[in-house]
């Protein structure tokens, strides 16, 4: 058989791709040929799909003269180089496992010793002495490494032949054990499904070199539940809409491998993942799981509060009283809408308190913490918060907004996840939280928390606790799927106000008066007009950068400092994207003269004084994602007791030490996203605005970054970006978290069609499955006409979706026999017609 011709290498370079056919031209970095091209480069051309820059790819075809372009590899068939098992015993001897020893070495032991080296170290370990280079203490040290891990490694050896890092093959190897590789091979896809950082392209690429078809239902079937996933994560809704399910893992599938996908296969594979249970189906909604369930437990948990008696009675004289006396010894005087603002959170089980900057809302905060430890006779002196139990909780999602309230009321506030002891690492829809304890749990930044966290927290509080919501509604909803403050708002049995006064306006603040004139969608005559406390600079993209530079350089020079200056901007890449302003503001702020320890880690470098922001929750070190510190030492690896490079890291009081594996946890926030600004506050904002952040240019983005700044903010870039951002209002996401309240509290449901309404609030036996399931009809997903919703497991029968899932006015034949609820319950105004 004639050998085919080969070229062997890695993408240097996409120099066309037209993503209607998969067609691409490509620069190729040659590793191997049996054609008699000698270059080290090569242009290849045919139809790929998803290319990844860093896979080693074996591309098949013919060497043509091109009459313009020159020599070129025409592809007719590709696919991915296997690695071999010695390249993985290389890359596992090099990894961070053994100290000290580097790839030469590594390639010394495994080209002395074979591909199971593994197995010689562990029978004899004087066969290591054959390696020139290692001392007896290195010897001695690889030895009992490997002999105590024996099992691990060699899955671990074997799975770095698939192409995984050794940090990934532990996290397989912790989830699978023995098992690990013959799962894979039997199912790479249940990786998407099994382990935090394998997406769907990765499963893929490792499926394909398995010989596993690009038609297989396990394919179709890991392509639907990453894209259910993704797509919340990506939009921020907590659900997808059936038609748009179909055509985005369309487009997945026939990117990632140039196969067209039967449209009706897909159908079928989702109808297949609803009946089990694998995603949740209302109508034409698919949910993934997690989420669903989320949505139910938040709505349980506002229905229990609700139930709680209605007011909590303090005598209206005490109440007077004691707010006078508090106005006299804090030297402050409540405006009406404040101090009816601080009575109606003390008389309610459940209250949420909103207000715009400027409005008072942490002079409100203090003021119920005051109040209510007067009416309860608690001391607030510091001597009480060595009780077991505080009876006050303050929190919220970030340590930063934490500190504030600390700062506001002199009482201990936290986290969040430290408040109900998650650790960051728990898997979504698995995470087991302890009841709180205590009187009064305040909670700032509500609009920071997406439905997975909001549902946790309300689990954990118990019956006999009151509390109360604080945030902006018009500020940028959670990084996560929902808008859990935006939808409780719309709830009107929930006790609420809403701060509008502006008092800070007071001491000459336009910052002030700038956000307010934002939240209602104009932008002030006198926006160009530089103000004592805030200043505008036109400027192109181009000159971005530049113009910064020479902000900062006087603004240092007049004595602020990095922790002083606080860069936002909403995307990372382009010229004034946040990567390029990081470095930047570094060599102003933090340039290396020669005598700075420093590292490098991917596109960064970090050096002694950086300043760095967390991005990820770390409670076990009490770091949480948004937290900003400095670094203030680098130790080198030689110099390390691990023998790996670690960043010592300062935040606020508390010394973190990272490893090089941890380093991904943080980056440089000399400028950093406005989304990670949330719960912030800055001495001096500087806010680019451009129109290369087309996509990002939304009345919020603009809103929630101004109101970041306490006394100097410095605008600059195209007046029209800045007019777009105002007039650009963000469409609400897609949730059903308020319809569900409603159902569970019985109120009147204003939001959706009434036959929505009655598919919320009855559950009913699917007597076909598949056919109340989502099916294909001409090109799109449909849902046909349905009995009623489905609140309760699909498939379930009536009795046991009684037991299984604890719904507001669920309708099951045992209540109805049992004379418990009235049948027709949640059905006011609906009639059989609604049904045809």
């Amino acid at each position: 058989m004639e050998e085919r011709n080969f070229v062997s290498g890695t993408v240097a370079a996409i120099f066309f791709e037209n993503p209607g056919n998969f067609y691409k031209v490509m620069l190729i970095d040659i590793a191997e040929t049996n054609t008699n091209y000698r270059e080290p480069q090569i242009v290849v051309t045919g139809s790929f799909g998803d290319i990844s820059d860093d896979t080693l790819y074996q591309f098949y075809g013919e060497l043509i003269e091109h009459a313009r372009y020159g020599l070129q590899f025409q592809v007719e068939s590709y696919a991915q180089d296997q690695p071999t098992s010695e390249n993985g015993l290389i890359n596992y001897f090099a990894s961070e496992k053994f100290p000290g020893i580097g790839p030469k070495t590594a390639e010394k032991i495994v080209h002395t010793l074979g591909v199971d080296a593994i197995k010689k170290i562990v029978e004899d370990a004087t066969v290591l002495e054959k390696i020139t280079g290692l001392n007896e203490k290195k010897r001695q040290q690889i030895a009992e490494i490997v002999r105590a891990n024996q099992g691990m490694d060699e899955i671990v050896v074997g799975l770095s032949q698939y192409g995984f890092g050794s940090q990934l093959s532990f996290a397989i190897y912790q989830m699978y054990h023995g098992q690990a590789l013959s799962i894979i091979e039997e199912n790479p896809y249940q990786l998407v499904e099994d382990i935090e950082g394998i997406g769907f392209k990765k499963a893929d690429q490792l499926a394909e070199q398995l010989g596993i078809a690009a038609t297989s239902d396990k394919r179709l079937r890991a392509a639907v539940l990453h894209q259910v996933f993704q797509s919340a994560l990506q939009s921020g809704d907590t659900y997808i809409e059936a038609n748009r399910l179909l055509e985005d893992t369309l487009v997945l599938l026939e990117k990632s491998r140039p196969v067209e996908i039967n449209p009706e296969q897909l159908a079928d594979v989702i109808i297949s993942l609803t009946e089990e249970d694998k995603i949740k189906q209302e109508a034409t909604r698919i949910y993934e799981n997690s989420l669903y369930f989320a949505e139910i437990g938040i709505a349980g948990s506002i229905q229990k509060m609700l139930q709680r008696k209605k007011e909590i009675k303090y005598p209206e004289k005490t109440i007077e009283k004691k707010l006078a006396s508090l106005e006299k010894r804090l030297g402050i005087q409540y405006g009406t809408s404040q101090a009816e603002a601080i009575k109606a959170a003390l008389a309610s089980p459940l209250f949420i308190l909103t207000g715009g900057p400027g409005t008072g809302k942490t002079t409100v905060i203090n003021g119920i913490v005051q109040l209510f430890a007067e009416l309860n006779d608690l001391s607030l002196e510091p001597l009480d918060y060595t009780q077991e139990v505080f009876p006050i909780l303050l929190a919220a999602p970030t340590g930063r907004a934490a500190k504030r309230m600390n700062e506001t009321t002199g009482l201990p506030s936290g986290t969040i996840h430290r408040l109900l002891g998650l650790t960051g690492r728990e898997k979504v829809g698995e995470i087991e939280i302890n009841e709180l304890s205590g009187g009064l749990l305040i909670v700032d930044e509500m609009s920071m928390l997406d439905t997975w966290l909001a549902n946790s927290l309300l689990k954990a509080i118990p019956t006999n606790m009151q509390v109360i919501f604080v945030g902006d509604k018009e500020q940028l909803p959670s990084v996560g799927p929902g808008q859990v403050l935006h939808d409780l708002l719309l709830i009107k049995e929930i006790p609420q106000r809403e701060l509008t006064d502006i008092y800070r306006q007071e001491d000459g603040s336009t910052i002030i008066s700038l956000a307010h004139e934002i939240k209602n969608g104009r932008l002030p005559a006198d926006f160009t007009k530089n103000q004592a406390d805030r200043s505008f600079f036109p400027c192109h993209a181009q000159q971005i950068e530049p113009l910064i530079a020479q902000i900062v350089k006087k603004a240092k020079a007049k004595g602020f400092s990095a922790q002083d200056i606080q860069l936002l901007a909403p995307m990372y890449r382009g010229p004034a994207g946040i990567d390029a302003l990081n470095k930047m503001m570094q060599e102003i702020f933090n340039p290396n003269d020669g005598t700075k320890k420093e590292v490098s880690f991917h596109d960064h470098v970090y050096r002694i004084g950086d300043k760095v922001l967390q991005l990820v929750n770390s409670p076990e070190e009490n770091v949480f994602n948004g937290d900003m510190g400095q670094i203030v030492g680098i130790i080198y690896a030689k110099d390390s007791e691990d023998k790996v490079d670690e960043l010592v890291i300062q935040f606020d009081t508390n010394e973190v030490t990272y490893k090089r594996n941890d380093w991904q946890k943080i980056t440089l926030s000399y400028c950093c996203s406005i989304h990670k600004s949330q719960g912030s506050e800055f001495e001096m904002v500087i806010l680019p605005m451009v129109s290369q952040y087309q996509r990002m240019l939304q009345r919020n983005l603009l809103y929630t970054a101004v109101t970041r700044s306490k006394d100097k903010l410095i605008l600059l870039g195209e007046t029209q970006a800045f007019q777009t951002c105002v007039t650009n209002q963000s469409a609400n996401r897609l949730t059903t978290l308020t319809q569900r309240i409603q159902v569970f509290i019985g109120s009147k449901i204003e939001s959706v069609e009434r036959s929505e309404a009655a598919e919320l609030s009855v559950t009913t036996k699917n007597e076909s499955r598949k056919q109340a399931a989502v099916v294909y009809e001409e090109d799109k997903l449909v849902s046909p006409q349905k009995e009623a919703g489905d609140f309760c497991e699909t498939g379930s029968t009536i009795d046991e979706a009684t037991d299984k899932v604890a719904l507001g006015f669920v309708l099951t034949q045992k209540l109805i026999r049992e004379n418990s609820v009235d049948p027709l319950i949640g059905m006011a105004g609906i009639t059989p017609m609604d049904f045809m």
